[in-house]
């Protein structure tokens, strides 16, 4: 016995052994493994052409970092076929973000890799899971632009604002992170300055209020020449921007929040391959398509629009009269960005999670009363006969639609309760797109990857916005209000 009970005690002691790493490794973590250290967003972006030649290179982490872990060894800019770019690197703690200012200009035309080293560390000790590379190509001109606004949330003089609401800006460039912070956005009710916190992503700054606003109340936002671009001699606002919204009485509104469309929103019809007609149609708003030629609009007349025809270029002929055309390249610039700013829409509109309602009617919602909410189905989306959507005026619909909408001859979508065009979103994923009948009613923003076909005497009380081409076909066309 003696001799068996030293044997165990032997073996016990080996097993012993071999776990003590391992339960070493869970007291460490808590149980469970690290989560890596992630970058969120980089300026430019990958892939971004024609990024001036005196731009810096930013990225933003996921969180708070060790300052000393990243230089010009871990942060470096590297042309093709040239050394690595000379540089200082510098972090801003309040965004989380990394900033590499080259010394001088870069080469014209180049193109330029960025690396981020697993040696770049988190201020809790966590790394990179791999080296972060990203691309972008230069253009020919230096950024001597000052950055411009280009929207806001709320609008200005909006009244009825949710007290819940954010209040945001869209510029017209990427920002230094660092200069958007709560001295050069504020907001204030009356004399009083409103808490909250500042934050910038994706060409957006947002002030989100501490609490919620005051009931029937005159509120000012303030963006200040302290803003300023990622030029390596800085461009900065040009002058303070300031705006004032009143408040209503709804707390909350119902539903997901609202896609921020950016410059998409200023465009009743939005195209990257045309937009085709036969006439007459009755468009109220601007139109637009880039990257296809502008005579790709040809068939739209300036007498069936009450707005502007931006092209990509100046090739717009029409009727022979082209008084409603814009076509300098400032106008390029400005549907170009639009364009770019209706994908970001739709990638925000289809990333939304967590649907309040799926495969609802396994795609038939004909004769359905809808309340606000997401809406996901995996099918097509059939409309044959009158759909009502109920709500009230702040209240939101996004639907995601993975396949087509196809909506029947003289059927409408109706709003009951005060509710809103400009609130409701049909992101739409189908291979053919969006098919709307003969005198049917649309109400809404159409986001789709697709192509958007309005069959003789359709109307629409919203905006198109297609990836390829618009078809009109005798159709009114009316962007909501603000």
């Amino acid at each position: 016995m003696k001799s068996s009970n030293t044997s165990n005690a032997r073996n016990l002691c080996m097993v012993a052994l071999l776990l003590m790493p391992l339960l070493s490794a869970c007291n460490n973590s808590g149980g469970t493994a690290p989560v890596a250290l992630t970058v969120i967003e980089t300026i430019p972006t990958d892939t971004a052409i024609a990024v001036p030649i005196n731009s810096k290179v930013v990225a933003t982490f996921s969180e708070a970092m060790d300052s000393a872990s990243i230089n010009t060894v871990s942060f470096t800019v590297i042309g093709a076929g040239e050394a690595a770019m000379g540089g200082a690197v510098s972090l801003d703690t309040a965004t989380h973000s990394a900033t590499f200012t080259p010394v001088g200009n870069y080469t014209v035309s180049k193109l330029y890799t960025a690396t981020l080293t697993t040696a770049v560390k988190s201020a809790s000790g966590k790394a990179l899971a791999n080296n972060y590379v990203w691309s972008f190509t230069t253009g020919t001109t230096t950024d001597t632009l000052a950055p411009t606004v280009l929207t806001t949330s709320p609008v200005n003089t909006a009244t009825g604002v949710v007290l819940g609401s954010n209040v945001s800006a869209n510029f017209s460039e990427a920002l230094a992170p660092a200069t958007v912070n709560s001295t050069s956005f504020t907001l204030k009710q009356g004399v009083t300055p409103v808490a909250g916190s500042v934050s910038y992503s994706n060409k957006v700054a947002t002030f989100n209020p501490a609490a919620n606003l005051i009931a029937s109340k005159v509120y000012t936002a303030t963006l200040t020449t302290g803003i300023t671009d990622l030029a390596a001699t800085a461009n900065a606002l040009g002058a303070n921007v300031v705006w004032n919204f009143t408040t209503g009485t709804v707390a909350t509104a119902s539903g997901p929040a609202a896609v921020n469309l950016r410059t998409a929103g200023n465009f009743a019809i939005l195209s990257k391959s045309g937009i085709t007609n036969v006439h007459a149609s009755v468009i109220t708003g601007h139109i637009g398509a880039s990257p296809i030629t502008a005579a790709a609009m040809d068939n739209v007349f300036c007498s069936e629009i009450t707005g502007t025809i931006y092209g990509a270029n100046a090739a717009y002929t029409g009727s022979g009269t082209v008084t409603c055309f814009a076509g300098l390249p400032t106008d390029n610039t400005l549907v170009a960005n639009a364009v770019l700013d209706m994908g970001t829409a739709y990638a925000n509109a289809a990333g939304r999670t967590t649907p309040d309602f799926t495969e609802l009617g396994a795609g038939n919602i004909s004769g359905l009363t809808l309340l606000p909410g997401l809406y996901k189905w995996s099918s097509n989306v059939l409309i044959n006969s009158n759909v009502t959507l109920s709500g009230g005026p702040n209240d939101v619909w996004i639907f995601q639609i993975a396949g087509d909408v196809t909506q029947a001859s003289a059927t409408s979508v109706l709003l009951l309760g005060g509710a809103l065009a400009k609130n409701i979103f049909w992101q739409v994923a189908g291979g053919t797109g969006v098919a709307i009948g003969t005198s049917a009613h649309m109400e809404g923003v159409i986001l789709a990857i697709k192509a958007i076909n309005m069959n003789t005497g359709a109307t629409v009380n919203g905006r198109l916005l297609a990836h390829t081409a618009v078809t009109l076909n005798q159709n009114t066309v009316v962007q909501p209000a603000p």
